[in-house]
C-alpha cells in the first residue's frame, strides 16, 4: 500500500487536479491520499491558505468577510465545474466556511489555526466527491475520526505518539481510497492545531508510518531533487537515490522540496519516500531511503546554502580555562527565549550563529549588552552578514581529502571561510561565508566535485 501526497500547486486548478486523479487511479496501491490546499494557478494568484488567513484576520478585526468567503468558495466551485460537479453538490463547503467564525476557540491563535486548516479540509472533501462521481470508491477522512491527536501550540503542533496506534486500528475497505486533509490534527481538548510550514508533508509521513505503507510518494512540481539549487547552478544533476540523513542535512541548509521536520515520522517508520512530479509521473524522481545497504554513487550527494544567519563573535583570553563560561552565555540566551544554531569555539574565541528569522534588533541589542556586562569580553562583534553552506554525501566518510577538495575551489575564487565544521556522522561538512560569497562558493564546489 502507498501513501500519496499532493502539494498545493498540484491541486490548484481543474486541470491540475485531473493530473492528480489520474495518478491516484492508475495504481490500486495508491490508497491513502493526502491533500494540500489549492495553491497558485498563475503568477500573481493567491493561495487559498492566504485567503483563509485574510478571512481569519477580518473576523478578528470585526470586519465584513462575505467577499472573502465567496472568493474562497469559488476556488472550489471552479475545480468542481471542471469535472462537471454541480455547485449544489458542494454548497455545504460554503456552509462550512460561513460557520467558522462561530467556532469555540480558546484564543485567536486557535481561531487562526482552524481557519487555515480548512484549505486542506475542503479540498479533501471536494476530491472525494469528484472521485465518487467518477465511479471510484473514495472516502473523506477527518483527522479526528482517524485519531490524529496533536500537542504543542495551535500553529506549531506535534503528533502525539498514540496517534500511530489509532491509525493502525483504523478500519477501511481494501478497494477504497481514503482522502485525508494534510496540515492539521486535533488537540486532546478537541481543537484544530496545524503543523508548521510544510505541514501536509508531515501529515503524509505520519500516515505512511501509521498505516505501515510500503512507499510514501510525495508529488510536487519538480522532476527530482537536484544536487544543487538550479537558480545557483546551471542544470545540476538530479539525485536518483539519497538517504534520510542526507535529506535532513540538506533540508536544514535550504533544500526547499521538504521541510526538514517532515521526514521524521517516515524515518521512524523506515518508510521509503519517492519525490515525483505531478506533471511527469512517469519519471523516476528521487528515492529517499534508509542508510542500511545504501551505496553512494558520488562522493558528494548535494550542496545547499542558506543566507538567513547572523553571528555573535567574542574574544577573551583563556576562556577555555574558565569554568561555566558557556553556561553563563546560555543563561543569557535562555533569558530571551533564544536558541542558537551552532557555536564553534577556540581557546580564546567563541562564535554563536543564529537564525536571523528568530531575531529582532531589540533582542540583538539586549543580548549583546548582557554579554558585555556578564562576560566582559576583550572584543565583541555582531556579524549580520553570514551564510552557511552544507556539503553532504554518504560517500564522504570513506573518502580521504574531502576537506581539501572543498577548500581548493573556494580558495581559487578568493573566498574566505569564516567557519568549518564537520558533523560526527562524517557525511556533512558545514562552512560559513559572507552572503555575497555564498553562491560563488556553491558553484565552485559543485563544479569541482561533479564537472571535473
Amino acid at each position: 500500500m502507498k501513501v500519496v501526497k499532493f502539494g498545493g500547486s498540484s491541486l490548484a486548478s481543474g486541470p491540475a487536479v485531473a493530473n492528480a486523479l489520474k495518478i491516484i487511479t492508475s495504481d490500486p496501491e495508491r490508497q491513502i491520499v493526502v491533500t494540500s490546499a489549492p495553491g497558485k494557478r498563475h503568477a500573481g494568484d493567491i493561495k487559498v491558505t492566504d485567503l483563509l488567513i485574510r478571512y481569519a484576520n477580518q473576523i478578528i478585526g470585526g470586519e465584513n468577510a462575505s467577499a472573502t468567503v465567496e472568493e474562497i468558495f469559488q476556488r472550489y466551485v471552479e475545480i468542481g465545474h471542471y469535472f462537471g460537479v454541480e455547485e449544489g453538490n458542494i454548497s455545504h463547503l460554503r456552509d462550512i466556511l460561513l460557520s467558522l467564525p462561530n467556532g469555540n476557540y480558546p484564543n485567536n491563535e486557535y481561531l487562526m489555526a482552524a481557519f487555515k486548516a480548512h484549505g486542506e479540509c475542503l479540498n479533501a472533501q471536494l476530491i472525494a466527491i469528484i472521485l465518487n462521481e467518477q465511479g471510484v470508491k473514495a472516502r473523506f477522512v477527518d483527522p479526528k475520526a482517524a485519531g490524529l491527536t496533536v500537542t504543542g501550540s495551535p500553529n506549531n503542533a506535534s503528533i502525539a505518539p498514540e496517534s500511530y496506534q489509532a491509525l493502525e486500528n483504523f478500519e477501511y475497505e481494501p478497494d477504497e481510497k481514503l482522502i485525508f486533509p494534510g496540515f492539521y490534527g486535533y488537540t486532546l481538548a478537541g481543537h484544530i492545531a496545524t503543523f508548521s510550514r510544510g505541514g501536509s508533508d508531515i501529515t503524509g509521513a505520519i500516515l505512511a508510518r501509521g498505516f505501515h505503507a510500503d512507499l510514501y510518494e510525495n508529488f510536487t512540481d519538480v522532476d527530482a531533487i537536484f544536487s544543487a539549487n538550479p537558480a545557483v547552478v546551471d542544470h545540476p544533476l538530479p539525485i536518483q537515490t539519497m538517504t534520510y540523513r542526507e535529506m535532513r542535512e540538506l533540508s536544514y541548509a535550504g533544500f526547499s522540496v521538504f521541510h526538514d521536520e517532515a521526514l521524521i515520522p517516515a524515518i521512524q517508520g523506515q518508510i521509503p519516500i519517492n519525490v515525483k512530479n505531478t506533471q511527469h509521473p512517469e519519471k523516476r524522481g528521487t528515492m529517499i531511503v534508509p542508510e542500511k545497504h545504501f551505496k553512494p554513487e558520488h562522493i558528494m550527494t548535494g550542496i545547499a546554502s542558506s543566507k538567513h544567519f547572523a553571528a555573535l563573535y567574542l574574544h577573551k583570553y583563556l576562556i577555555n580555562k574558565e569554568v561555566g563560561f558557556t553556561l553563563r552565555i546560555l543563561n543569557i540566551l535562555s533569558k530571551y527565549g533564544l536558541s542558537y544554531e551552532h557555536m564553534p569555539t577556540g581557546i580564546d574565541d567563541l562564535t554563536i550563529i543564529f537564525d536571523k528569522n528568530k531575531l529582532s534588533d531589540e533582542i540583538i541589542d539586549s543580548v549583546c549588552d548582557d554579554i558585555q556586562t556578564e562576560i566582559n569580553p576583550d572584543h565583541l562583534e555582531w556579524i549580520n552578514d553570514y551564510a552557511i553552506i552544507m556539503i553532504v554525501g554518504e560517500g564522504m566518510k570513506n573518502h580521504i581529502g574531502v576537506m581539501r577538495d572543498i577548500a581548493t575551489p573556494v580558495a581559487a575564487q578568493g573566498i574566505s571561510l569564516r567557519m568549518v565544521n564537520q558533523g560526527s556522522s562524517e557525511i556533512s561538512i558545514m562552512i560559513g561565508t559572507t552572503t555575497e560569497d555564498a553562491d560563488r562558493a556553491v558553484k565552485a564546489i559543485y563544479d569541482y566535485f561533479f564537472k571535473r
